[in-house]
């Protein structure tokens, strides 16, 4: 079975366009969104989160993702330290999840993919590109943001042109380009591997 991993900036379309493979029938594993449940549910984790950032970190027994954001967001050690307890924890998840499926392929979305040094293992990559101005805009409709707002996440993430220069396969989201067809060239691609 191939491991394929699917990346692109905030507001890309990684998420849109793995649910068009998942329309296809393929498993798709978020890591953003097992991330945020494995610093929910995993005790060692939770153990760890509270050690290093204090008891605020959980209100309630729920993650306050806000308290955290804030804490690490202009941290760069701090950063280092949540993404040292968590990356390890959602790699051992992805692999777990990927050895139970039973498809030709599977993918694995995740926003950080060469920034959390996660591609080992991974037979290929598919970034999703979309132009600057066009994530920008899509994020603060999507996440009720301030230009301002989006422009410090993105300065914080790898530069999108060499992103994509790290892909294997490179899927346009630019609402000029269907992506349908640019997919289904991929599943026809990975399914008859």
């Amino acid at each position: 079975m191939l491991r394929i991993g699917i990346t692109g900036g905030i507001g890309s379309g990684k998420s849109t366009v793995a649910h068009i493979f998942h329309t296809f029938g393929i498993p798709v594993f978020d890591a953003d969104s097992a991330a945020k449940n494995i610093m929910q549910g995993d005790k060692n984790v939770h153990a760890a989160l509270v050690k290093n950032f204090g008891k605020e970190v959980f209100e309630n027994g729920t993650l306050n993702r806000k308290y955290l954001s804030a804490v690490v967001f202009n941290d760069e050690e701090k950063l280092k330290t949540l993404n040292a307890i968590v990356h390890p924890a959602t790699i051992r998840a992805a692999d777990e999840w990927m050895e139970k499926q039973k498809t030709p392929y599977v993918l694995k979305e995740a926003a950080l993919l060469f920034e959390a040094g996660t591609v080992a293992g991974l037979d290929a990559i598919i970034g999703v590109y979309a132009p600057l101005e066009l994530r920008v805009h899509r994020v603060m409709q999507r996440s009720n943001l301030s230009r301002k707002e989006v422009m410090e996440r993105v300065v914080k993430q790898m530069d999108e042109d060499e992103k994509m220069s790290l892909c294997d396969y490179v899927v346009v989201n630019d609402e000029q380009q269907l992506l349908v067809p640019q997919v289904l060239l991929l599943h026809e691609r990975f399914s008859s591997t």
